[in-house]
């Protein structure tokens, strides 16, 4: 591919063509297990054998320096050609410092610019690794597509009666996809994470972000700090373990598996309104950087 060194233009221009009629096909749990040893291996630093073992299962690792912030990233991706129609997504992490924190964007394009608050929170704090999705959550099923769906108006939120979609491609309610599978390698490690979800605004009238921990509580304070932020800056949170807040994340996979090992988990919505409007947009992943400040040690 082009050496796009600006990390925005290399992650929606892969998003560009996301929709609804293209195809998914979830990984086999062989294939899960070797791409799961290599972006370990890019953890630990040893980027020939994550190269190695991530080109056995059509994956490819690139290097590049971020222009707008100087960091320079590793980038999991599928190669070309006809692998790239699995749908797996990839992986941002940043190069010579140990991974400390993830930001996880399962929704990209169905939660609009989710991918690009994403961006912004990677380049927030040092030590990130940020796991993006690789199809439209309704990618292989018959959804129309539209905002809102059966969702009760949520773009990407689980159902009110708490059973999570049923979308083939939402990884936020898989555990066998490439998604959940990087996502449990960080878990395993300790490192803290925060997804990022979006909701239109006629879900939560008056609201602008739903704060969570999801299945969990490990990270109690630290969405106590992030509903602050948001709030002084100007987006009211409903916070969800003081309110019975909707789309709260309590049925999140990676949250499950998060509460599962004691690890920091984060669940934000973010309303239709704060996400359009980017400087609300910005306002709102530097609270969220914030927090992830915090959990890189800065």
């Amino acid at each position: 591919m082009a050496k796009d060194t600006d990390l925005l233009r290399r992650v929606t221009g892969f998003t560009a063509g996301f929709e609804a009629e293209r195809r998914y096909r979830p990984p086999t749990p062989a294939e899960r297990a070797v791409l799961t040893e290599g972006v370990s291996a890019l953890f630990d630093g040893n980027t020939d054998r994550a190269r190695t073992r991530l080109g056995e299962v059509g994956y490819r690792l690139d290097t590049f320096t971020d222009r707008p912030g100087g960091r320079r990233y590793a980038e999991v991706a599928e190669a070309s050609g006809g692998a790239a129609e699995r749908g797996w997504g990839r992986v941002y992490a940043e190069l010579g410092t140990p991974p400390r924190w993830s930001v996880q964007v399962p929704h990209p394009v169905a939660d609009r610019d989710t991918e690009r608050l994403g961006v912004s929170v990677l380049r927030g704090a040092p030590g990130g690794v940020m796991v993006l999705a690789g199809a439209h959550r309704e990618a292989g099923g018959s959804g129309d597509g539209s905002e809102g769906g059966s969702r009760g108006g949520a773009e990407g939120g689980e159902d009110d009666e708490g059973t999570g979609s049923r979308d083939p491609a939402d990884v936020a309610h898989r555990a066998d996809s490439v998604f959940h599978a990087v996502v449990a390698e960080l878990t395993r490690r300790g490192l803290p994470g925060v997804q990022l979800h979006g909701f239109a605004d006629s879900s939560v009238p008056g609201t602008g972000a739903v704060v969570s921990t999801g299945a969990g509580s490990a990270a109690a304070d630290d969405a106590r700090r992030l509903a602050a932020r948001l709030e002084d800056r100007g987006v009211e949170p409903c916070r969800a373990w003081a309110a019975a807040c909707r789309l709260s994340g309590r049925t999140n996979e990676q949250g499950r598996l998060a509460a599962a090992h004691g690890t920091r988990f984060l669940h934000l919505e973010l309303s239709r309104s704060v996400r359009d409007d980017p400087r609300r947009r910005e306002s709102a992943a530097r609270a969220v950087s914030y927090v992830t400040r915090g959990w890189a040690g800065t």
